[in-house]
């Protein structure tokens, strides 16, 4: 009786699924991107004479219900492949969060569309991509895609800076 009372205690996957960190953490992702789901649902909707492209609430409904489909993408992955815990967080993940201060800051002065191609080339860069052309690929790339994607789909202007004052002029 000792032994399988021992057996129970040493193994840790005895615990409910809730007090899991995955369910944890997917369940607050989710139950926050559901709360901020039902806030845009009160959004105005614009006259069509006013709305360029889609409406202007359908972005962000559609923003949430995507990172509810993943979160629950990746919880499903946790379960057959649990997460492993760390004793402290990676370098890369203080780099982003230093490329993404530097974001913000060359977007205010410069221009976006500059911040979202340094921001591609040094993220890839830290997470280990050393090929140069694939660098200038997704530095050049990613950001023309963003753009198209806002300026055609959506019909948002990006805020004027260098590089977007000579496309709008």
């Amino acid at each position: 009786m000792n032994n399988v009372q021992n057996k129970k205690r040493a193994n840790k996957s005895s615990l409910p699924f809730f007090f899991t960190n995955s369910f944890v953490v997917s369940s607050i992702i989710i139950i926050i991107s559901f709360v901020l789901l039902i806030v845009a649902f009160t959004f105005d909707i614009v006259p069509p004479i006013l709305n360029r492209g889609i409406q202007p609430a359908t972005f962000p409904k559609a923003l949430l219900v995507l990172i509810i489909f993943l979160t629950l993408i990746v919880y499903f992955l946790s379960l057959k492949i649990p997460w492993k815990k760390e004793k402290k967080l990676p370098k890369q993940f203080f780099i982003t969060l230093y490329n993404f201060i530097l974001f913000v800051i060359i977007a205010k002065t410069l221009d976006f569309l500059l911040a979202i191609s340094v921001l591609s080339f040094l993220i890839s860069y830290f997470w280990g991509e050393r090929r140069i052309i694939y660098l200038l690929l997704v530095s050049i790339l990613f950001p023309i895609i963003v753009f198209i994607f806002f300026e055609t789909i959506l019909g948002l202007r990006f805020p004027p800076g260098i590089i977007t004052n000579i496309y709008y002029n």
